[in-house]
């Protein structure tokens, strides 16, 4: 009895001290995000726009949870969306002055970052400045600063500028030892999403294709930092080749990678020297957030164009619990676009497209409410920085598709993997499994055994099915015959610089240049431009998203590459069995 109390009363005492816990850590979250929400969007005068390159690019701002306030600044995001707004209001407005740039470790898809960068670059066209500083520079911090008028790094700072690589994670031997075989069916000699789980190395189709995107990645890149940095590619590979990251700081100034060495007080006094102040003078710094809610550029008219942001994996339906992060749904989508259809006052469409892919299905819905859309009003798709597989899928049938160079599109194929657990269940485990059945495929799919012969070829039929409709989509939409979409297909992986070239997308361009070609195909030259679907509030699912986001960003920040595989192992069991998606984490740091 009284060991029965002891533990009763601990665990009253835990439950306790977890809603104390729970309570401070959701007020503390209130306070910090009415605050960020309280925010006027006002300038100061004689200002300087910092950006801090730290964390992650996402498509938009918003994203982050609730809890990253008790981070310390260690998880942050920046949005895609506020960010290039803000870099079009800061160079119309007079109040800011130059644009500060911190470096860090920064990472996104290549193609957000050749965004975000052209932003940049635009915004220099006012004739305002950008100034870069950093303790260290990952790749993606360097190749957004390497824009700037002048590059600073401390003394004890390191820089990587070390090319791209992809190295993908084999769990063929995991299972193997627990007695799990995955049981595949695909078409697509490129379509590598599953060789994670059944080979222990890449296969030499895959190896081909992840060699000839990533070339077409870094010559983009390395060819836009040689142009701002007035050096040849070829000087900026071969110093990629030396691992510069274990360089010492001087020779970053030698090699014209840095303009020259400071440390933090140093950065100070030049930007007081390019604003005019003296010594005793205060720096004013401004936000993303505040310049980019300022005061709308050019006249608000009825007629709009929409840009409906589309980004994440495609499924079926929302999921729940651990391991939120945004994604395409078949419902919620479907209902989107309608609205926007039956608007009288959207004139063109906008699709922004960021995604992997995912279920074949809910891609399959989505393209076909997009058709519906396009009988009505322009669609044109604006590919971020990858509209792959699934992603492709629902881009296809737009009236244009524009890509950035180093978008990753295309993986044309579709698969299904089923896993096969009867060696754990019966050997590992000691399980019996018997039958009762009325007809011949009663018992399809069954637990304690593999597929059989007839299993496995209508399995595979039903792939192949599959495949023929995709790229029948893709041949409709595109205006190409089906044999020559097969040609380009396979599930091969393409940049958005390769598609153009093989039609796949129609031209190269940002969102700005997307949105533009909406415009034109609505034949209207007066718009506004809408954004939907309109972010959801903070406050909305709190008590049920918020620990579980904190959790995934700390596992997210302790994986680094490695979290892409680990997040879709986590996913199998609850993962449509017929996928359209691509296996690769384009991010880089």
């Amino acid at each position: 009895m009284k060991d029965f109390l002891k533990y009763v009363l601990a665990t009253i005492v835990g439950l306790i001290l977890t809603s104390v816990i729970f309570t401070i850590i959701t007020i503390v979250s209130l306070a910090g995000m009415m605050a960020s929400e309280g925010s006027t969007g006002s300038v100061p005068k004689n200002s300087v726009l910092r950006i801090k390159l730290q964390g992650e690019l996402v498509e938009r701002a918003g994203e982050g949870s609730p809890m990253d306030i008790l981070n310390q600044g260690e998880e942050q995001s920046i949005g895609l969306d506020q960010a290039l707004e803000a870099l079009k209001k800061a160079a119309a407005n007079d109040k800011v002055k130059g644009i500060y740039l911190e470096g860090g470790s920064f990472y996104a898809t290549p193609a957000m970052l050749q965004e975000l960068r052209q932003g940049l670059l635009e915004f220099k066209k006012s004739g305002k400045w950008v100034m870069a500083y950093g303790d260290s520079y990952s790749r993606a911090a360097y190749y957004l600063c390497s824009a700037a008028d002048e590059v600073l790094l401390n003394p004890s700072g390191m820089l990587d500028w070390s090319g791209m690589s992809s190295q993908p994670i084999f769990f063929t031997g995991l299972m193997k030892k627990v007695g799990v075989k995955m049981q595949v069916f695909k078409v697509g000699t490129y379509k590598s999403a599953v060789e994670p789980y059944i080979n222990t190395e890449m296969s030499p189709a895959n190896r081909e294709q992840v060699q000839s995107f990533l070339g077409s990645i870094w010559g983009n890149m390395n060819k836009e930092v040689a142009k701002s940095r007035k050096l040849t590619p070829e000087v900026l590979n071969a110093l990629a080749d030396t691992a510069t990251i274990l360089c010492e700081a001087k020779s970053y100034v030698e090699n014209k990678l840095v303009d020259k060495l400071a440390y933090l007080s140093d950065v100070k006094e030049s930007l007081k020297k390019r604003l005019e102040l003296s010594e005793d003078d205060d720096l004013t710094f401004t936000n993303l957030a505040d310049v980019a809610a300022g005061d709308d550029l050019g006249d608000k008219v009825s007629e709009e164009v929409a840009v409906y942001y589309a980004y994440g994996e495609i499924n079926d339906a929302p999921s729940k619990g651990f391991n939120q992060e945004h994604s395409i749904t078949t419902k919620a989508t479907i209902t989107d676009l309608q609205k926007l259809r039956k608007n009288d006052d959207v004139k063109a469409v906008v699709i922004r497209v960021n995604s992997p892919g995912g279920s074949a299905y809910a891609s399959e819905q989505i393209w076909h409410e997009i058709q519906l859309l396009r009988a009505e009003k322009p669609v044109v798709v604006s590919m971020g920085g990858m509209a792959a597989s699934g992603g492709y899928y629902i881009s296809c049938g737009a009236n244009e598709i524009w890509a950035e160079p180093t978008t990753l599109t295309g993986s044309i194929g579709i698969f299904g993997m089923i896993p096969d657990a009867s060696e754990l269940l019966t050997q590992k485990l000691g399980l019996s499994f018997d039958v009762v059945k009325t007809n011949t495929m009663s018992d399809f799919g069954a637990m304690g055994r593999p597929f059989n012969a007839e299993e496995s070829a209508k399995m595979q039929k039903y792939i192949n099915q599959g495949y023929e409709l995709f790229t029948g989509r893709v041949a409709g939409g595109r205006g190409m015959a089906q044999d020559s979409v097969k040609a380009i297909a396979e599930g091969r992986v393409w940049t958005g610089e390769q598609a153009l070239k093989i039609g796949l997308v129609d031209k190269l361009g940002n969102l700005e240049d997307a949105i533009k070609a909406a415009a034109k195909l609505a034949e209207v030259e007066k718009y506004t431009v809408g954004r939907y679907p309109s972010p959801e509030p903070w406050y909305i699912g709190l008590i049920d998203k918020s620990t579980n986001e904190y959790m995934e960003g700390q596992i997210r920040a302790a994986l680094g590459e490695y979290y892409p595989a680990f997040a879709l192992v986590r996913r199998l069991g609850k993962m449509n069995p017929i996928q359209a998606r691509l296996p690769y984490d384009p991010n880089i740091k």
